[in-house]
């Protein structure tokens, strides 16, 4: 998953940053509203940590530029204004949650996971198809009750695609939502990466693995006859 940080403070937004780099997802990073606005218009990302009081565009009216434009990330507002009107103005505007400061990191991973699991309309923290199953709170893959060992980016992929099981994603889209730095358009580091999660999860590659191949469009989550 890929996630905006739009925060003034530096210290702040290097420690969320790196909290959220070391849970698996792809990051970056803004500190003036300005900044924010330019990038969230410019990535598909799939939450956005959008600070209230931010130098040259405020919070708000970065949040309400991306409403009109109907940008479909999910925004979490945070600020250390804690009164109920302030919460109700900042939800009102368009957010989707709402944290005040000072705050616990693992209270803000926890949101998060949340709104992810909302950009998907996926409710259950646990993400099943026959005996594999994704554990979001956990960032595990198990396949016949036994943990596979993977690396954060190939969880990264397969959680990305077990969100949208039953869709077929682009090699486009894996790269824009789960790394980090800008991708070749000749480097192949998501078959790559899909080829170690085929070997890990068992199968043959193509006809009885979870994840199967669409030729010249990319990855899609076998989903098992009902």
């Amino acid at each position: 998953m890929r996630i905006l940080i739009v925060e003034d403070s530096e210290r702040l937004r290097g420690t969320v940053a790196m909290v959220l780099r070391e849970s698996g997802y792809a990051v970056d990073e803004a500190g003036n509203g300005e900044d924010g606005l330019w990038k969230a218009r410019s990535t598909p990302y799939d939450v956005v940590i959008l600070d209230i009081m931010l130098p040259v565009l405020d919070g708000l009216s970065v949040l309400e530029a991306l409403r009109k434009e109907r940008n479909p990330s999910q925004v979490l507002l945070l600020s250390a204004r804690d009164t109920v009107e302030d919460r109700v103005k900042g939800l009102r505007a368009g957010a989707d949650d709402y944290l005040v400061k000072p705050f616990a990191l693992d209270e803000l991973l926890a949101r998060i996971e949340a709104l992810c699991r909302r950009a998907y309309e996926q409710k259950d923290p646990v993400l099943r198809v026959g005996d594999v199953v994704v554990d979001t709170r956990t960032k595990t893959i198990s396949r016949g009750g036994e943990v596979i060992d993977v690396t954060p980016r190939e969880y990264g992929i397969f959680e990305f695609l077990m969100l949208r099981r039953g869709e077929v994603v682009s090699r486009t889209e894996i790269e824009s939502h789960v790394y980090d730095d800008i991708v070749s358009p000749m480097s192949n580091v998501v078959d790559r990466a899909v080829c170690s999660l085929r070997r890990k999860l068992g199968g043959d590659g193509q006809t009885d693995s979870v994840i199967q191949t669409r030729r010249g469009h990319g990855y899609i989550i076998h989903l098992p006859a009902s």
